[in-house]
């Protein structure tokens, strides 16, 4: 099995590359990696037994990998990351990157709740392959996340990191908005490329891309749902759980924002919102994988605590895609 061959050939050098960073690590290299697309945050597919089905993780990457994206976010909300044990976590970025063209930009969600961790594994995730870190914001703690702390957090992991990071703020899942003052102040760290947000508010988006219009910093949207208002907007690209299932559409969604043409922009829009909001707010990712196994791929089963969509919850979801002309 590889995933403890992965980890120990981690460990040994993280010390070295740590003492590295502190000493000075050209973060990035001083390069601005632009960001513009649509990237899937990808399942994780787990075997009946609960365990990480490697080899579905790589035959779903190489089916949407037929797809015009700009690259694949691994480890996100939609990849169960909380429920993987570190291991697994760098299992996955290595299997990822090894199905994965080198033209397709890998973003790997490094998170972890205290900044050591974080840093720990970001750099480890760059070492088995990751372009990008997408970090998302600490949240135990959250009536301490103040501006200050969040600034002083990505301060540190960008410094530290190999690789430039994206921000990541979900309100949904975490009860915590990246605030925009500390956004845009660390929109001008030179490893810190970008920001996906999650959270739905087409003006937020709109204000960050104002304020940090001064700097080579980038806006993803979070989902499918906003992403031709986020597009109007300013935003470059999105990051879309419908983009699993409904690949062709939400990059056609994007051609149609990207040459202007608003009309046609907007009527596909409008078909896509209510799938979009089944795969995320109302079934969430059991909604998701449950959808995959229709349109071919693999969903299979989470991993507990999350349970399996009842037969009625399935024919809801079910309707909300075919209402739509989607089958």
């Amino acid at each position: 099995m590889l995933v403890p061959r992965v980890w120990s050939s981690v460990r040994p050098g993280l010390s070295k590359v740590l003492s590295r960073a502190l000493g000075g690590w050209p973060s990035g290299e001083g390069r601005r990696m632009d960001l513009s697309g649509i990237y899937p945050p990808v399942t994780t597919p787990f075997t009946a037994t609960a365990e990480v089905d490697y080899g579905k993780l790589q035959e779903n990457l190489h089916k949407l990998g037929t797809f015009p994206f700009r690259g694949f976010v691994v480890q996100g909300s939609n990849g169960e990351f909380p429920f993987l044990t570190s291991s697994e976590r760098l299992e996955v970025v290595s299997r990822a990157r090894q199905a994965l063209p080198k033209d397709k930009l890998l973003l790997a969600g490094s998170g972890c709740e205290s900044t050591q961790a974080t840093v720990e594994m970001t750099v480890s995730m760059a070492q088995v392959g990751a372009d990008a870190a997408m970090v998302v914001t600490p949240c135990y703690y959250r009536g301490r996340m103040s501006s200050a702390a969040l600034v002083h957090h990505y301060t540190k992991v960008a410094d530290l990191s190999p690789i430039p990071v994206v921000l990541y703020s979900v309100p949904a899942n975490t009860g915590l908005d990246l605030p925009v003052d500390a956004v845009v102040t660390l929109s001008q760290h030179p490893n810190i490329v970008g920001i996906k947000d999650s959270g739905g508010d087409v003006t937020r988006i709109g204000l960050i891309v104002h304020k940090t219009r001064s700097q080579d910093f980038q806006v993803l949207a979070g989902s499918a749902g906003f992403l031709l208002a986020s597009y109007a907007v300013g935003a470059v690209g999105g990051v879309c759980a419908l983009a699993n299932v409904l690949g062709a559409q939400v990059c056609q969604l994007e051609r149609l924002c990207l040459t202007g043409q608003w009309e046609d922009a907007q009527k596909l829009q409008h078909r896509l919102i209510e799938p979009n909001t089944a795969v995320t707010r109302r079934f969430g990712i059991p909604g998701l994988k449950k959808t995959m196994d229709w349109f071919g791929y693999y969903g299979g089963p989470c991993r507990s605590p999350l349970q399996e969509l009842s037969p009625a919850q399935e024919e809801a979801l079910r309707l909300d895609f075919a209402r739509n002309g989607w089958h």
